[in-house]
Formats: structure tokens, sequence, C-alpha cells
């Protein structure tokens, strides 16, 4: 895999200069198209051996582009609030908004291979790690990403004496360290680790690009030529690239599932509620200041039926909690940072410490109801989505997190019921809109999407739970047992 970018690459410095003042035109008059567009962000890896010119290469972008637009991120070890959060966690933080250009000097891929190359993650983990990855950037570029991954490479012998130079070089010599001398001990591991790690990850939509790291000149001409290339072509074509990841939803042949199914008329007394309510709660509390919690965290999304009561079950959640202890994140339209960023984005950054809980109100699922439903996304946009959404449930799940959904159902005379009164009493008239009435026109869409939902993304780690809603004491009482149960079952196996 590294053998054509050891045959001795060289550039010398009259072509540079020419071909360098060319670059560097087309380059900011593509980075200003991409601005002005503002349609996709880039992302731009910068990987490789030590000693390959990485730092060299990316200073030399900001000197031939726009320094204003580019962000520039290095990854070192995980901090203690990195290492409480699911691994991809720093790394979507990270991502640079439509119309940037962000630079990762490391990456998502620097851990694993240091990783294995330290024999501390297994050939399996490390698979399994590229197929998350491999994932996450098709995710990245059906959200419309461009996505240029380039391998700084260096010949055993090469990187000796490219170190040497370096070191030599009083510009240059606070670049070599101890640990770039070290790491030479260790060259053919990496090469081992890193062309696996290439081979598995180099895919259709985000293919690595090698690059000979022994000539300065031919090494900046050829990423800055790539970048070039890569922008040009995309803004010429900015519907970009679409890999499909979920098969189409097949029709039902009856009206069974798993909605039509509840029984609704499922209800307490005053007494049963108050005795049942303050059962549970009392639980939680005890759950939520257990010691084991302290490795755990617990997220919480609500979806369903307009005038469902989300709002009230999740105020019975919060009573038993301390108030320092979790956080509520309502839902609503994306705002213009957000509608920057892939979908999962403005949830991904609100995922809570170890020992804390998040609750969402309306969730990551509006992708496959009210996005769908409206319009406001392709079909195969939402198709997608329950791939997607399934593996970032999956990484907070890893991570230590208890994941739980909640889907509270009413039938259409209840909510009728709840309309109206929200209309006549003062207080509530706020939780009741137009939008409401006219998603009530939509009702069987909503109740498909809802079903097709729960199939497609319940799964063991991750279930939903269905709630029958038409009494709010039996649903609040039925959510606060499914958290407790949940919980007391994750702490039991730590």
């Amino acid at each position: 895999m590294f053998e054509s970018a050891e045959v001795g690459h060289f550039i010398d410095k009259k072509t540079f200069r020419q071909e360098e003042e060319v670059l560097r035109k087309e380059l900011l008059t593509a980075q200003n198209a991409l601005r002005e567009l503002g349609k996709f962000p880039v992302v731009l890896l910068i990987s490789g051996v030590d000693g390959a010119g990485k730092g060299e290469t990316i200073s030399t972008l900001y000197e031939w582009m726009d320094p204003r637009y580019l962000s520039t991120l290095a990854f070192a070890d995980p901090s203690d609030e990195e290492r409480e959060r699911p691994y991809m966690w720093r790394y979507w933080r990270a991502l640079p908004p439509k119309g940037r250009i962000g630079i990762f000097s490391g990456s998502w891929y620097s851990i694993p291979i240091t990783q294995r190359i330290a024999r501390e993650m297994t050939r399996g983990e490390l698979d399994n790690r590229l197929d998350q990855i491999n994932r996450f950037e098709s995710m990245l570029v059906n959200e419309g990403a461009l996505v240029l991954k380039f391998w700084f490479h260096l010949s055993k012998e090469g990187q000796k004496v490219r170190l040497k130079k370096l070191e030599k070089d009083p510009r240059t010599a606070w670049r070599v360290t101890k640990l770039s001398w070290e790491r030479t001990k260790t060259y053919d591991d990496l090469q081992d680790v890193a062309g696996h790690v290439l081979r598995v990850s180099n895919t259709a939509w985000a293919p690595w690009i090698i690059v000979d790291g022994t000539d300065d000149n031919y090494r900046n001409l050829r990423v800055g030529k790539a970048l070039l290339d890569a922008l040009k072509q995309r803004l010429e074509s900015p519907m970009g690239q679409s890999v499909a990841v979920a098969p189409p939803i097949t029709p039902r042949i009856d009206d069974r599932n798993v909605i039509t199914a509840l029984d609704l008329s499922q209800s307490f007394t005053a007494k049963e509620y108050d005795r049942e309510l303050a059962k549970w709660q009392g639980r939680l509390l005890s759950l939520s200041r257990d010691k084991r919690f302290a490795k755990r965290s617990l997220v919480l999304a609500f979806e369903g039926m307009d005038a469902a009561g989300k709002g009230g079950a999740i105020r019975r959640i919060t009573t038993a909690l301390d108030p320092r202890q979790y956080q509520i994140v309502p839902i609503a339209a994306p705002s213009d940072e957000e509608r920057a960023q892939p979908y999962l984005w403005r949830f991904w950054r609100h995922i809570p410490r170890q020992g804390r809980v998040t609750i969402f109100d309306r969730s990551w699922y509006g992708r496959v109801l009210v996005e769908r439903i409206e319009g406001f996304c392709s079909e195969a946009d939402w198709l997608r989505a329950y791939a997607e959404i399934n593996d970032f449930e999956h990484e907070l799940v890893e991570a230590g997190a208890v994941v739980l959904k909640f889907w509270l159902q009413i039938d259409q005379e209840e909510q009728l019921r709840r309309f109206k009164e929200r209309e006549e009493i003062e207080h509530k008239r706020f939780k009741i809109t137009e939008e409401d009435w006219r998603n009530r026109d939509k009702w069987d869409a909503y109740q498909a999407a809802a079903v097709d939902m729960i199939d497609r993304t319940s799964t063991g780690q991750a279930p939903w739970v269905v709630v029958e809603a038409n009494d709010k004491g039996f649903t609040r009482v039925k959510i606060l047992k499914a958290v407790c149960q949940s919980l007391e079952a994750a702490l039991e196996q730590d």
C-alpha cells in the first residue's frame, strides 16, 4: 500500500514556485466559493508517521488560504471530561460547519492505531472500531460533507534521515522530541497496523490519499492539488454522494402493531397513583445516589402524540433527582448553527458525563417522524437515519449510558379533549398552537411513522417503552418504574 510513496518523489524549487502561484489563487477562489455557497463542510484528516511533515503542510495551507475560515484541531490523550463520554464525542464537537474547512491533526484513527501497536487493543476490537468509523464517515458524506484523508509516509530509513535534518535546523529542531525517536523503534509495527487500518477504512466515499513526505515541495503540492481538485469537483456537483444504508419500508398486511395492540383504558385511582408515584420516585432518588451510578449516565428520550403528557412525566422524574444532576433538553426546529452541522450533532453536544442525567423532550427521532412526514428531508435521508440512530445509541451504551426511549400514546378522542382544555385554561394556552391542530390532521401518518420507528430502533441495549397515556397517573408511574428497573439492572452488572 505504501510502495508508491517510496519511489523518490521530488519537485525542484523553480517548478514549485511556478505551480504554487497558480495553486494559491485557485485554492482561494475555491475556498471563497465554498464559503459563499455554505452548503457543505470539508473535513480534512492529516495523519502519518513522525517527521513526515504533517505540521509543515498544515502551516502551508494556512499561508495559501484564508485562515479565518480554517480551523485546526489537534487531539492528544482524552481529558477526564472526554473519557466520561463516548469515544466519538470529542470529534463530533469539533466538526466544522457548512462553508468551512476543518483540519484534524490526528483524528479518530489515532488512538486505535496507538492502542493496537501497544497491544492494548485486539485485532477484533480494532476492526470493530474501524467499522464504527466507516459508518460515521458515511453519515458525514450523506449529510453533505467532503471528507479527505491523507496519510503522510516515510520509509524506515527516510524517517531517520528526516528527523536528523529537522533536528539540525534551529527553526525546526523543536519539532523533534524524545518521543519522536522512540517511535522509530516501533516503525515496523506502525506500518503493519496502519496498513491494515488504511485498507479497511479506504472506502469509496472517504478514500485515503498516501503522500510521500520526503520532499517538502512535492508533499505540499500533492496535498494542495488534491484538496483543490476535490473542492472543484464538489462545487460543480453540490448534491454530493449518497451511500445506501437502509432497505425500504415494507407494507403491512394487517392493522395489528405495537400501537394498535395497546390497552389505553388502563388507569389508576387517585390513591393508587399517590402510592405508586411515591414508591418509584423514592427508588429513583436512591438509585441516582448509588455510588455505582458515578460510573454510569442516564439518557432518556421522550416522543409521542401531541398532548400525550411528556412534560408532566418528565417533571415527575426530575422531582426525584438533585437539580445539579440533570439537564432537560427541549428540542424544537434546529437553529442556524445546528442546521450547519449533521442532524445528530445537536444531540451529541448534550450527552451527559458519568453520574449525570439528560432528558430529551423530543429527540433525534424527529428525522424519522416530523422530517419524514413534512418532507423536510428526502426518503433516502430518513431511511438511512434508522441505522445511524442505532449506531449513535450503541455508542452511548458502550460508554456506560443507560438509554431508554418512551413513546406516549393517546387516542384521538383524548387528544381532542386535552386540546380543548388547553384552549380554555389560561395557564395552559401556551401549550396549544395552530401546528398542533394541523398535526392532528396527519394522525395516521404519524402513527405509521411511529410504528416503523419503534420496529427499527428498539434494541436490547436501547429499548422503546410504549406507554398507554390516556390516564396521566398510569403513564407517569409506568415511566418511572421502567427507568428504575433499567437503571437497577445496569448497576447490578457493575
